[in-house]
């Protein structure tokens, strides 16, 4: 497929500066139902849809940085099977672990919820785009794809300054955060921990790009 005509969906402005400059994309804000409304004027000629960024892992052996390819993804509205050829390519490539991908409405930062969604659904790692970039795909009759690398491990614990850290566009929202970390201050040492390990995260998605790249045009 040409990079052109597959469409990239990621929740943060830095993740869409890891990929490959021809794609178009859209950024959620790391909100899912913006993201389903935003999805409804994608624009016509796309052949493909790529779920790409940072993913809280759910899997114990799943370490900060590991990157894992969706086989399929299980969320609230039902599941979706990826693209078997497209996914063993990105993974092969990419050196990624394959496996069930959970979609959830928001984030999940409490290792026990973790636990939880994991007996749930089986999968390895969690993130607020997949599901809904699935879907749409599956409604166009589109293949579609995910590769996400783990910020957040199973048993770390994400503090709440962190789910309002992104603005709808997908920048940082300096602002809330610091009113967050006023009600919170002890939780200042967390949100640094999950900033260092986003970074770790993102750096392992741009040493993927260009095995990114020969997945999608192989």
């Amino acid at each position: 497929m040409p990079l052109s005509s597959i469409l990239a969906v990621v929740g943060m402005r830095s993740e869409a500066a890891l990929l490959p400059q021809e794609m178009p994309v859209i950024v959620s804000g790391g909100d899912p139902a913006r993201l389903r409304d935003l999805l409804r004027q994608a624009p016509p000629g796309l052949t493909g849809v790529l779920s790409f960024g940072i993913a809280g892992g759910l899997d114990p052996s799943l370490g900060c940085g590991d990157l894992v390819v969706a086989t399929k993804v299980r969320g609230a509205g039902g599941a979706w099977s990826a693209d078997l050829g497209w996914s063993a390519q990105l993974a092969r490539r990419c050196g990624a672990r394959l496996g069930m991908v959970a979609g959830a409405p928001a984030v999940v930062g409490e290792p026990a919820r973790k636990r939880a969604l994991r007996a749930a659904t089986g999968a390895l790692v969690v993130d607020l785009e997949t599901e809904a970039a699935a879907a749409f795909a599956a409604s166009r009759g589109m293949p579609f794809a995910a590769l996400r690398a783990v910020a957040d491990t199973a048993e770390e614990v994400l503090p709440r300054a962190a789910a309002v850290g992104l603005t709808p566009d997908g920048r940082p929202a300096a602002g809330r955060v610091a009113l967050a970390l006023l009600r919170q201050p002890r939780e200042l040492g967390a949100l640094l921990t999950v900033a260092k390990r986003s970074r770790v995260a993102l750096q392992a998605l741009g040493g993927a790009q260009d095995a990114l790249r020969q997945a999608c045009t192989a």
